[in-house]
């Protein structure tokens, strides 16, 4: 123990006022020794004093006004307080761990000697040490001799072992001898060799100690695999990792305590066995009972163990026990050791028994679970279980706490209570308030299950859970409330699934439910019933249940067999039977399944479905359809529809060449990117597209002719029908067949898909006999290929991932050394991370760069080229990145070098999987969830994703076999066992877009009446699966009249959602359906009734700018729009940066994202990552559709105000700049900085130049009248700030924009004349007094106004014109077009509006309107409005001379109605 220097005792103290003063302060302490030493001039000072206390002690030493401080030896580690003399008194201290006294180490001596001498006072220090006469050489030898430092690292090389191989950075034997030569033990074992047992033959034979090491390994390796922590293989030398060695790692647990628990642990203990068990763990062996204790543990055994103590005090583990229960009871103990050894207990119990928790999850034990997870909190907590859950709030006062549980008042009661009832029944009036608070505040869910069969196996279990209780952030925090939620089969005491949620605050305040959706397996004969659990990790007292009743459960049918695959003779391709399509194929015959199909395909018309693995050349089989087409019915159309854009692109390129370049037959492409004029169309052969476009274009069947002359629809990816896309491809054939019905022309439709599970149901729904369906096993795939699966612990997705990437580098080093690999991965963000992990892996390796085919120069000149930083890096050493984030020339190079085998490694995201036809020879799924942004969280891949990617392994030319390797998270391996080998069910998710269906069947008039729509849905697939799986659709029996009911409740619902957004009306018989204008608005521009409902409550007459911008954000097609994670975050900061405000409150909505990323569109801000580079393209995919359709609502509603807004929303959309920034910046290169040039421009003097431009320049039409189409002009005004190259692609596109002239007259019927007649319209009327000027029209009568527009081509241009505006900021090709609106100015009334095409010379419009009923002047104003520039728009009047009605010019203006000469 320390002291300072010895004086008489008056000395001690220093200063009477300041020492008064002082005094005051100690006096009022709680701790009674110090008081009492104080006046002395002694201090004391230790751990078990309070930190004030403590602080005090401190202060008043080094301020000299204690001149003695009495303190134990950690203040020499812990605070520096330096003293002239120190003094060590006795030199043993008891060490809990050991339970004993031991010797003070001589780093302690050290330390505390050095705490003698201040150097700002002393010339020298004096260190004094008392201990006992047999020590004192002891310590004056170390005191003079320095004592090297021993590694103790021996004793815990099994624990430190199995922390790597659960961690993955060691796999085996030569990876842990390496791991070895890092630790300071191999240093000290190569210096001094005989203190770690290795004598000197040894050392000599081994000097590096590889053997050693090794022996040193493979015992631990053996010691780990007894203990099942991991699994060691001695002959090949590898580790892996289990459930068991894992939770030891992360609870920092010890070999021997899990070999404790091997033996002790089982699923039937009881929580005093649990007790017992945690009390021998090794972590307490040290702590040993002494005889002082005893009668106190004796004490403490009676008053504060609830549960019997095994082993009584006098054991050691019998103590652990007995202190353990104290600590959870919240007992007093006196004694100094036994505080210190109560600490000890109660920081490792918590752990070991979270341990245990884990151990019992893995090992599927519901009760044990259970018992478990309410220990640890009882032990968090220091509550027993059978205490009342209020007693988790200090706030309450103990009397009140009492109360309640003599009162029995359980949570459930207290809720159901008052406030002043409850402070009745506690003889308290006011506490009521309080409790009532915090009964609310313990957590508490609410769940609900529904259940959908699968097959006959498998559930889907979705689960809704309601948070029901309030938030307060002194009692939850501020993130979330942790779950454990599992489902149990009580009859076979088994856990089928498990997981960990995190309830958000922000769930909590909004109240808003949560989904979880899993599955789980079921057994036949049904059990009665499962029960889903919910446990609060933090709370006690605070779960649910959720009880699965399996009464009412129909399973599916059973599915009848797959094709077999006929042993045939390979066809040849000259079965074709036609020189020039046996040309398209570079091989000689066809595979065993395009044999098989051949005859069906080629020589019938029968509709087919193809079911086979991907890889099998199913495209192929598309093609020998079409080439029927092409024979027998030359003058139809085929129709191939790919999901996704990407299919459709590498589909277009292959065919443009092969059928359009070789065969001569015309390939149009049509998706949301690419619109081809109707003339394009109509000529087309062979149309490629996308089911949304396709539905979009088929809706209105009966006025396209090209639309009735399609004889064949091929479907590739029909298995798609199941996910979020699939109800299109629903609508789509039960249209066709639909249309086929009424046009009597059989339209073949081929589906084309993976292997199916219910390949009949889809078959029956297709119309197709025996003779159609092929639905082949996944095993007959043209390579066979070998699949591993392994599963991966940790509730985080962000770390669970990290964990992934020491096993893929070993799967590709096992696998693939050398072939070709493709990784996928969830995100963009995940390609990164996982590239740059892989390349550190490899710079460990000998050759780092073994992935990289090619010679390094030439890679150093390709990688010059790249735009994306960290594809740079991958590159160099033959790594790819893929996935929409990277630029177009980016993604062209990386698959380049993929496919052409310089590189060997491509790390994709999933959508590639669709996208590209990249085979490899090893695919790597790295996760199979992904993040979700709707929801906000992860969620699964579908599992036709999944076979797709794996689809991918293997490549018919080079591989014999394909290799996949499939890392899940460990609770979801039995499930993707399952499902990869047998073939997953499709079923139908028509229901949840049925009204948007409907609607558009409704304006397209095919459907009139409920009766329609009922015969409607008996054509779709969801009928078909209604029927064989009702349970999954929540129907219960599948009897006549219940199918009727269900059926017409639907319709019901979806009918009465239309009517709700102002589609359609029901007449008054309840049974007639009319369509809506707002209805016709949502099925013409592919909109949901949703977003017109919107429009409906939101639009107003008069909007500005900003107020259509948050509409445009609300429609619901942007609820889709990915909000990932933290990038609520990135949208607050980018708000700040923004000139218009969005709520505060919702960084984290979809419609906000949208909302801030147009307003960086328009300001031209830098976005904070690649990925809203992405999603703002995505925006303005549908942007312009949804603006059309706000601008036909407001035509509707005759806004004027309105209207013009969103014509110009339009245009900034198109340029992506505000409106009230001057027009001349959207000239490339022309920044604020720039306007200047054009303000002091000054035409040129000299030759009289009467023709010229002579005002300012402020927008674009004054530069163009300026520039006279020269460029000379218009180079001269910006040359000194642009480069010339810059300079050129202004001109190009100032050269481009349109200039136009309009002409006016007006057609009809007047009074005293005999015919329809046409009247001139000044342009521009100088004189309004003039009476000429203003044009007699008859009130209340038709007219037409024809607008004559003519295109004035400035300059010289001679080029083709080229009908696409000139737009770098927008993401996809835009024809040039024009509004033009008619308007009432005074009345801010809308009269007509009208679209008009490119105008490439001269167009001529016609625009019927009324005449005001009332008479006298008025005057009508006619906009031009362009639809992709901004400044260009034009406006004229119009002025009229209202004269009275006349009847007969009336009546003839209705007989011959104008109208026919005007398509509005």
């Amino acid at each position: 123990m320390g002291a300072a220097a010895l004086t008489p005792i008056d000395l001690y103290l220093d200063g009477e006022g300041e020492i008064k003063l002082s005094n005051g302060v100690v006096q009022r302490s709680r701790n009674k020794q110090m008081r009492e030493m104080f006046p002395d001039g002694f201090g004391i000072h230790h751990a078990g004093m309070l930190r004030q206390d403590r602080n005090l002690m401190e202060n008043l030493f080094s301020r000299g006004y204690l001149k003695v401080l009495v303190c134990t030896a950690t203040l020499a580690w812990g605070v520096n307080l330096p003293a002239h003399a120190v003094i060590i008194k006795g030199t043993q201290i008891y060490d809990a761990k050991r339970g004993t006294l031991v010797d003070l180490g001589i780093l302690d001596v050290m330390q505390i000697f050095g705490r003698a001498g201040r150097p700002q006072f002393d010339k020298y220090g004096e260190g004094t040490i008392i201990t006992t006469h047999d020590k004192l050489s002891h310590y004056l030898t170390l005191l003079t001799q320095q004592n090297p430092i021993e590694s103790q690292f021996l004793e815990s090389l099994a624990d430190n072992l199995n922390a790597e191989v659960a961690l993955g950075t060691v796999t085996n034997v030569e990876e842990a001898v390496k791991w070895l030569s890092y630790t300071y033990l191999y240093v000290r074992m190569r210096m001094n060799p005989l203190a770690y047992g290795i004598n000197h033959k040894t050392y000599q034979m081994d000097p590096g100690l590889e053997l050693y090491r090794q022996e040193l390994v493979v015992e631990a390796g053996r010691k780990l695999d007894k203990a099942r922590m991991v699994r060691f293989e001695e002959r090949t030398g590898y580790f892996s990792s289990t459930d068991l060695g894992r939770t030891a790692s992360h609870f920092y647990i010890r070999y021997n305590t899990i070999e404790t628990f091997n033996e002790l642990f089982n699923a039937q203990k009881t929580e005093a066995d649990i007790l017992s068990i945690v009390s021998k763990a090794e972590e307490f062996e040290q702590v040993k009972v002494r005889e002082e204790e005893m009668e106190e543990l004796e004490h403490l055994l009676h008053n504060h163990c609830e549960l019997p103590a095994a082993g009584g005090v006098e054991n050691g583990y019998g103590k652990i026990n007995v202190l353990l229960q104290t600590y959870i009871g919240r007992g007093e103990v006196d004694s100094f050791s036994l505080i210190s050894d109560l600490s000890y207990v109660a920081q490792n119990a918590a752990r070991i028994v979270r341990a245990l928790f884990e151990i019992a999850l893995r090992k599927r034990w519901p009760a044990m679970t259970y018992r478990l997870l309410n220990l640890c909190k009882v032990i968090d907590k220091r509550l027993w279980g059978w205490a009342h859950p209020l007693r988790q709030f200090s706030t309450l006062p103990e009397t009140v706490l009492s109360r309640l549980e003599e009162r029995k008042l359980t949570v459930d009661k207290l809720k159901d209570m008052r406030k002043d009832e409850i402070g009745h029944m506690l003889h308290h009036v006011n506490i009521g308030l309080k409790v009532k608070q915090c009964v609310h505040q313990i957590p508490s869910i609410l769940m609900d299950a529904t259940i959908q069969p699968i097959t006959r196996t498998v559930l889907r279990v979705k689960l809704t859970i309601t948070p029901d209780f309030r938030w307060s952030d002194q009692v939850h925090g501020s993130v979330g409330e942790p779950w454990w939620v599992w489902v149990e089969d009580p009859l076979n005491d088994h856990i089928y699934h498990s997981e960990y949620f995190l309830l958000q605050k922000k769930q909590v305040v909004a109240g808003e439910p949560q989904q979880l959706v899993f599955t789980i397996p079921i057994f036949e004969p049904l059990p009665s019933q499962y029960y889903i659990r919910a446990v609060s990790d933090r709370w006690l007292g605070a779960e649910a249940v959720c009880i699965i009743n399996f009464q009412h459960l129909i399973l599916p049918e059973r599915h009848p067999p797959h094709t077999e695959l006929l042993d045939l003779q390979p066809l040849p391709v000259s079965a074709l039977g036609n020189r020039e399509y046996e040309s398209l194929y570079k091989f000689t015959h066809f595979n065993p399944i395009q044999t098989q199909i051949f005859h069906t395909v080629y020589h019938t018309d029968s509709n087919v479905l193809l079911g086979a693995p991907t890889g099998s050349g199913k495209t192929i089989a598309a093609e020998l359809a079409i080439f029927r087409i092409f024979n027998q019915y030359p003058t139809s159309k085929a129709v191939y529809i790919a999901p996704l854009k990407a299919l459709v692109r590498e589909r277009i390129e292959d065919w443009k060449i092969r059928m359009e370049e070789k065969l001569g037959k015309k390939v149009v492409e049509l998706t949301g990117d690419v619109t081809p004029d109707m003339r394009a169309i109509a000529q087309a052969d062979l149309i490629v597209t996308t089911p949304e476009k396709w539905d979009g274009v088929s809706r209105s069947w009966q006025n396209r002719s090209y639309v009735q002359k399609v004889a064949i629809l091929i479907i590739d990816e029909i298995h798609l029908l199941g996910e979020d896309r699939g109800p299109v491809l629903e609508v789509i054939v039960s249209r066709t067949n639909f249309i086929s019905s009424h046009t009597s022309r059989a339209v073949r439709v081929v589906g084309l898909s993976t292997a199916l599970a219910n390949a009949r149901d889809l078959a029956d729904w297709l119309g197709i006999g025996q003779m159609g369906l092929f639905n082949f096993r996944p095993s007959v795939r043209p390579v066979p290929l070998e699949v591993h699966i392994q599963g991966f612990p940790g509730q985080h997705y962000c770390p669970r991932m990290a964990s992934m990437n020491k096993p893929v580098f070993q799967a590709i080093r096992s696998h693939s050394p050398a072939k070709p690999v493709l990784i996928f991965v969830s995100s963009r963000r995940q390609t990164r991370l996982t590239a740059l992990d892989l390349i550190a892996f490899l710079a460990t390796e000998d050759d780092p760069k073994q992935w990289l085919h090619q010679d390094e120069r030439e890679m150093t000149d390709i990688i010059a080229t790249v735009r994306e930083s960290n594809l740079k890096l991958t590159l160099a050493f033959g790594i790819g990145l893929h996935h929409a984030g990277l630029h177009e020339r980016d993604r062209k190079t990386v698959e380049e070098l993929f496919v052409n085998c310089k590189i060997q490694v491509l790390i994709a995201t999933s959508t590639l999987a669709w996208g590209v036809n990249f085979p490899a020879h090893l695919v790597i799924v790295k996760g199979t969830e992904y993040f979700d942004g709707k929801t906000r969280r992860y969620v699964d891949y579908p599992i036709t994703d999944v076979l797709q990617m794996m689809g991918r392994a293997g490549r018919p030319q080079f591989d014999d076999q394909g290799k996949a390797v499939i890392l899940v998270h460990d609770i979801k391996k039995d499930f993707y066992k399952k499902f990869l080998y047998e073939p997953f069910p499709v079923e139908s998710s028509l229901l949840s877009v049925l009204s948007d269906h409907l609607n558009a069947e409704i304006a397209s008039g095919t459907i009139a009446s409920k009766q329609d729509a009922m015969d409607y849905i008996t054509w779709t697939y969801f009928f078909r699966r209604l029927v064989m799986n009702p349970s999954y659709y929540n129907l219960e029996d599948i009897s006549h009249e219940s199918m009727n009911k269900f059926l017409s409740s639907l319709v019901e619902r979806s009918l009465r959602d239309l009517e709700c957004s102002y589609c359609i009306e029901i007449q008054e018989d309840d049974r007639t359906i009319e369509p809506l204008t707002y209805g016709r608005i949502a099925s013409y521009y592919y909109l949901k009734h949703e977003t017109m409902r919107m429009f409906k409550e939101m639009l107003k007459a008069e909007c500005s700018i900003p107020d259509l911008l948050t509409v445009l954000t609300s429609a619901e097609e942007y609820a889709e729009l990915p909000v990932r994670h933290n990038e609520d975050q990135l949208n607050s900061e980018l708000a700040k940066r923004l000139p218009l405000e969005v709520n505060p409150h919702s960084y984290d909505s979809a419609h906000t994202k949208t909302h801030l990323l147009l307003q960086a569109h328009f300001s031209r801000a830098n976005l904070p990552c690649s990925d809203y580079g992405t999603d703002t393209k995505t925006i303005l995919d549908s942007a312009i559709r949804i603006c059309q359709a706000m601008l036909d609502v407001a035509a509707n509603e005759g806004w004027l105000v309105t209207a013009l807004s969103i014509c110009n929303l339009v245009q900034m959309i198109v340029q992506g700049r505000w409106l009230h920034d001057s027009s001349l910046l959207t000239v490339p290169h022309i920044e604020q900085q720039n306007l200047y040039l054009f303000r002091r421009w000054a035409p040129r003097q000299g030759k009289d130049r009467s023709g010229g431009y002579h005002g300012t320049i402020e927008e674009l039409p004054e530069l163009i009248a300026a520039c006279e189409g020269r460029e000379s002009t218009f180079a001269s005004l910006v040359g000194e700030e642009l480069q010339p190259v810059q300079v050129s692609q202004a001109w190009s596109f100032l050269s481009h924009l349109p200039v136009v002239e309009v002409e006016m007259s007006i057609k009809g019927w007047w009074d005293k004349s005999p015919e329809k007649t046409e009247r001139p319209l000044p342009a521009a009327v100088s004189d309004i007094r003039d009476e000429r000027n203003w044009l007699p029209v008859h009130a209340d009568q038709e007219y037409v106004l024809q607008v004559n527009l003519r295109r004035v081509h400035m300059g010289h241009q001679k080029r083709k014109q080229d009908s696409k505006a000139v737009a770098p900021r927008f993401p996809k090709a835009k024809d040039e077009g024009w509004f033009l609106v008619l308007g009432d100015v005074e009345k801010r009334e809308l009269l007509a509006v009208k679209r008009i095409g490119f105008i490439r010379n001269h167009s001529t419009t016609s625009i019927a309107f009324f005449t005001p009923e009332k008479t006298g002047r008025c005057i009508y104003t006619l906009y031009l409005m362009s639809d992709s520039y901004l400044g260009l728009d034009q406006q004229y009047d119009i002025h009229l001379g209202v004269a009275p009605a006349s009847i007969a010019a009336q009546v003839n203006s209705e007989m011959s109605h104008p109208m026919s000469d005007v398509a509005s």
